[in-house]
């Protein structure tokens, strides 16, 4: 793509906006004539593509082309009207782009200044460093978060999500490089799947050696089934009720792939070291805490909604040692370690197979029928 001789830009005002060639990763970068972006205005309005005006830069503040979304399972739950959402709004977290421009000195998660045509994703929310929760090492949870894709559009922040031609990052937001080796199909679910796994597994302290029990393989199962393995795990037993899920978590890197009836006489031998909870069904949830093993640790990920209650036992729990964590969104060094690891796998086609279908924003209606249909974990929206 090639940037024009001149740009009405506002956020570029005063920039020299003559075709640049650029490196880290090579690609010329081009302001889109008409930014849009896909606003949503609740279930009864639905999608409407329509310009908006690109900010003009604070500092701390980054303006990003967006390459390709792909529509997460929350953003679906929110076009159905199960999800509250202030609207109107532009969904979207799970992006990919490339920087257009930079208000003032601004860092990536390595601590490099970020430079325009720079190829980065981000964190799915901000986060102030200052409160007891970012002091306690849980900046997800924020006092003062503010979240991608799940924001009233406003005359400040218009571009808040990444469902546009361009993404308005604002102070707070964790940004990683990411390598041109990475398919954009792949680095785009980074900054939610992947990250959301890499958190789960960094909280219950998986490593080399340790059995590992998947229970839901969907997009954050068969990513938990590729990081445990890239983690050095002993043995991975996945857990789904669908067959062809079950296959795909072979090929993620499953020693076993059971149904939910039998995954007790799959782990009977081994002990689950840890288990990680994808899928939020009740019942996977208790079978999480009836198989965890000595000293084990379960991390409960994929319950994001009220359901029914469990049952617990605290007397096996304190005799076996064991833990149960709660993991919601990530840090931003967990979102770097997942963008290292796609970057590393050699499961990278498998991964680019998850998403397998791409529509432009202007037939945004047309991906979200296609992703509703659960043929796939991931459909994208591409931007040029």
């Amino acid at each position: 793509m090639q940037r024009p001789g001149r740009s009405d830009d506002p956020a570029l005002a005063g920039r020299d906006t003559h075709m640049t060639q650029l490196s880290s990763p090579a690609r010329d970068v081009r302001i889109p004539q008409d930014p849009a972006a896909a606003v949503w205005s609740g279930t009864r309005s639905g999608f409407t593509v329509r310009a908006e005006p690109l900010p003009r830069l604070r500092d701390g503040e980054v303006l990003v082309q967006v390459e390709l979304a792909t529509l997460c399972g929350s953003d679906l739950h929110t076009i159905a009207g199960d999800r509250p959402t202030p609207v109107p709004t532009v969904l979207g977290h799970e992006a990919v782009g490339y920087v257009s421009a930079v208000g003032g000195t601004v860092h990536t998660a390595d601590g490099r200044p970020v430079t325009e045509g720079q190829r980065v994703t981000w964190t799915i929310g901000t986060s102030c460093g200052t409160c007891r929760r970012c002091l306690r090492g849980v900046p997800q949870k924020c006092l003062a978060v503010r979240k991608y894709g799940h924001e009233a559009l406003t005359d400040a922040w218009r571009y808040n999500g990444g469902l546009a031609t361009h993404c308005h990052l604002v102070p707070g937001t964790g940004l990683v490089p990411v390598p041109a080796t990475i398919p954009a199909a792949v680095a785009a679910p980074a900054n939610c799947a992947t990250a959301t796994v890499v958190c789960a597994a960094r909280r219950t302290e998986l490593g080399a050696g340790d059995t590992v029990v998947v229970t839901g393989c969907g997009m954050l199962g068969l990513t938990a089934v590729a990081y445990a393995r890239d983690r050095g795990a002993a043995h991975v037993i996945a857990c789904d009720v669908d067959a062809g899920r079950r296959d795909l978590a072979l090929k993620f890197g499953a020693d076993v792939a059971c149904s939910p009836g039998a995954l007790e006489t799959a782990v009977r031998d081994l002990g689950a070291d840890v288990v990680l909870e994808l899928s939020g069904n009740h019942r996977a949830v208790q079978s999480a805490l009836d198989l965890v093993g000595l000293d084990g640790r379960v991390a409960l990920v994929g319950s994001v909604s009220p359901g029914p209650k469990v049952s617990f036992e605290p007397n096996a729990f304190v005799r076996n040692l064991s833990r149960v964590v709660g993991s919601h969104n990530y840090a931003v060094q967990d979102l770097a370690e997942a963008v290292d690891f796609l970057g590393r796998t050699e499961r990278q086609d498998l991964f680019a197979a998850l998403v397998p279908a791409s529509f432009p924003l202007a037939e945004i209606d047309a991906a979200v029928a296609a992703a509703r249909t659960g043929g796939a974990p991931r459909i994208a929206v591409h931007m040029d």
